[in-house]
Order: C-alpha cells, then sequence, then structure tokens
C-alpha cells in the first residue's frame, strides 16, 4: 500500500521543470491588463484573463541546466521532493525526482507547441542517459495555445486543459503569476500551476476528501546532484579489498562512466592500490536486465601486471563497485566488445562476474 500511494504522487507530481527566475515577488513581466481577482483558500487569486498573449512552452517551461527545485508537501508523506536535472540534450530534459519513498527519472521534449513526457522509469538510483528513450504511450503535458481552454487528453485517457492563465500563485518562496492547468477523472483533480520564466511552482491533488499539496519553497540554481558512490580498492598488501564512500558531484550532462574511471584509477588513501591503469577507457557502461554491462579498453589487461590472485581481486573490486551503484548482482565485463580474457581468467560469451562483499569492510579515509 505504502508503495501504491508513494507512485500515485510521483504521478501528481509529473510536470517538473528546471529553469528559473527571481523568486522574490511576482515576476511575470506581462503588462497588468486590470481585470478583477480574488483570491480562494489556496493562496490562488482567480483571473478571468484568457490569454497569455505570445507565450510559449518554452517561456513557461525553460529547460536549464544544474537546477535544484524543492516542494514543500502537505497531506501526504510523499507530497515533499526536490528534482535536479540529469542531461539536456537539445529539446529534451532528463529530470530526477526524489519524494522520500522512490527517486524517478523522467524524459521530457518540448516540441512543435507540444510538451510531452516520453520516457519514465521508476526506482533508478543511478544515472544513465535516457533522453534517446521513446515510450510506447507518451503523456502530454502542456499544449500551445497557451490561452483558457485549449484542451486534449493524457495518457490515461483523461481530460487535461488550461482552466485558467494569470493567477498569483502563493508558495513558500514567494507569489508568481501561473497557467493553471486541470486534469480530470473518475473521483480526483489534479491541478498544477506553471509560473513565467520558472516552471511548476505548485500542485494540489484531490480525491474523495483527500488533498494533497506540493508547493515551491526553494530553487537552486549552480547546483549539482551529490551521491555517495561506494569504491572497493585492494590495500596496499595485496590480500584484503576494503570500500571507500566518495561523494560524487554529477552536473548536468556529466557523463557517469567517466566519473567513475577516474575514481577507480585514484588510490583514495595511501593504504589502498589503484583498480585501473592510467590508460584504461571505460568505453560503454549500461544496465540492462539487471546485469551491469561495461566495456574497457584493451589496455584494462596489458596495464595490469598481476598475478591471478591480485587480477582476481582487481576484478573483484571493478565488479563490487559497478553492481553496488547499480544495486545488481551481475557484471558482464568485456575489453574490446570481447569477453574477457587475460593469460590467467578466460570468460565466455555472456558468462558474467557476481558482486561478492563477504568479509569486506569499509576503510575510514
Amino acid at each position: 500500500m505504502k508503495k501504491n500511494i508513494c507512485v500515485i504522487m510521483l504521478t501528481a507530481i509529473f510536470m517538473l521543470t528546471s529553469g528559473c527566475s527571481s523568486l522574490k515577488n511576482i515576476t511575470n513581466p506581462k503588462p497588468n491588463t486590470g481585470s478583477e481577482q480574488s483570491q480562494n483558500s489556496d493562496g490562488i487569486s482567480k483571473d478571468t484573463k484568457e490569454s497569455t498573449s505570445t507565450y510559449t512552452i518554452k517561456d513557461y517551461y525553460p529547460f536549464k541546466e544544474n537546477v535544484r527545485y524543492e516542494f514543500q508537501g502537505i497531506g501526504n508523506e510523499y507530497a515533499s521532493y526536490w528534482t535536479t536535472v540529469d542531461y539536456l540534450k537539445n529539446n529534451r530534459i532528463q529530470l530526477r525526482t526524489n519524494n522520500g519513498g522512490t527517486e524517478t527519472v523522467r524524459v521530457l521534449e518540448n516540441k512543435d507547441g507540444i510538451l510531452k513526457n516520453i520516457f519514465t522509469r521508476e526506482e533508478t538510483y543511478f544515472r544513465e542517459d535516457f533522453t534517446s528513450k521513446q515510450a510506447a504511450k507518451e503523456d502530454i503535458l502542456l499544449k500551445e495555445p497557451l490561452v483558457k481552454g485549449t484542451a486534449w487528453t493524457s495518457a490515461k485517457g483523461k481530460k487535461r486543459y488550461i482552466s485558467n492563465v494569470d493567477l498569483e500563485v502563493k508558495t513558500p518562496s514567494g507569489i508568481y503569476k501561473a497557467l493553471e492547468i486541470t486534469t480530470e477523472g473518475d473521483g480526483f483533480k489534479d491541478i498544477s500551476y506553471y509560473a513565467l520564466n520558472t516552471g511548476l511552482v505548485k500542485t494540489v491533488y484531490t480525491s474523495n476528501g483527500l488533498e494533497v499539496t506540493s508547493s515551491l519553497s526553494k530553487l537552486q540554481e549552480n547546483s549539482p546532484l551529490t551521491k555517495n558512490v561506494k569504491f572497493y580498492y585492494p590495500d596496499s598488501t595485496g590480500d584484503k579489498i576494503y570500500y571507500v564512500t566518495k561523494k560524487l558531484t554529477f552536473n548536468t550532462n556529466d557523463i557517469t562512466k567517466a566519473l567513475i574511471e577516474k575514481n577507480l584509477k585514484e588510490a583514495p588513501i595511501k593504504d589502498t592500490q589503484k583498480v585501473l591503469g592510467p590508460n584504461v577507457k571505460i568505453k560503454s557502461l549500461y544496465l540492462n536486465n539487471n546485469v551491469v554491462y561495461v566495456d574497457f579498453s584493451k589496455e584494462l589487461v596489458s596495464e595490469m601486471n598481476a598475478g591471478s590472485g591480485f587480477e582476481a581481486m582487481l576484478l573483484k573490486c571493478i565488479t563490487n563497485t559497478l553492481g553496488d551503484y547499480y544495486k545488481v548482482d551481475k557484471v558482464y565485463i568485456t575489453t574490446e566488445n570481447e569477453p574477457y580474457s587475460s593469460g590467467h581468467i578466460v570468460m565466455k560469451k555472456g558468462e558474467t562476474f557476481n558482486v561478492s562483499t563477504k568479509g569486506i569492510t569499509e576503510l575510514k579515509k
């Protein structure tokens, strides 16, 4: 039941953003037309304006690197969350959201006057570029023209439409002029508010007397993602393996394999040894069907310069590091797209190395 509620909340907040502007007071540069307003109990001023003039989705949903949004939630333990930007490629953006129950990535595309969710992957605690992926069924989040009454159907067949424009929306981070997007279904209503030059600033989800709100509380620029990653290293004598927890910083569009490669080439303290030689390259790294696939350059073997026992130890360090990062038990290691092979160890095609952490302890830096 807990997981189901978590998934529901992620569905309710999937229209995330990655742009920013000043968070103090109203930042919408649109001229005031003097339309009358009244304020409801949610701190949202009702406005009868019918149009956002010549604004486009890009104005209400700007894509920007290294931005972190934090939302304050009321009504459900998963209503509070943060989101960052993993990748930004042309008209696509990959967002990472953590609501305390799970971490989910989504790829959004802004094209031809339509913003849509084209890929979603839940329980994704590792970084991988999914911007080239395409879901079987896409979900339209916003559609031009950005005027009251523009309507479309969500991926689940529910009515979604622009229910109002230029509303004043109060959040812990400030007051915004926003678009109001409503999704209606059997027994529920999901309303999202998008502010000019900022993006999503508030959501209100109601169903059978339940009301859950998420409101923007903080927006941080130049705020890359940080992750604690375990790296495994042999000790200075080559008799034992330790792991060291490192805090890695991932800027938008950083390549995960490059950061892992860099850290495996560095002995963190004097009591450990490097795992990879100086010229070794990780040529590809990805997860498929709960197996990590990693392809190294030929230098993995030529620069190893180790006896069979120490070679097995180095391979175990690679396996444990990658397996722990992707949270799986099997790692398929190849060199130049061929199964791993050296003078001591020869693997068959498709044969994997298994993660094993028995007897391995943490070495404090």
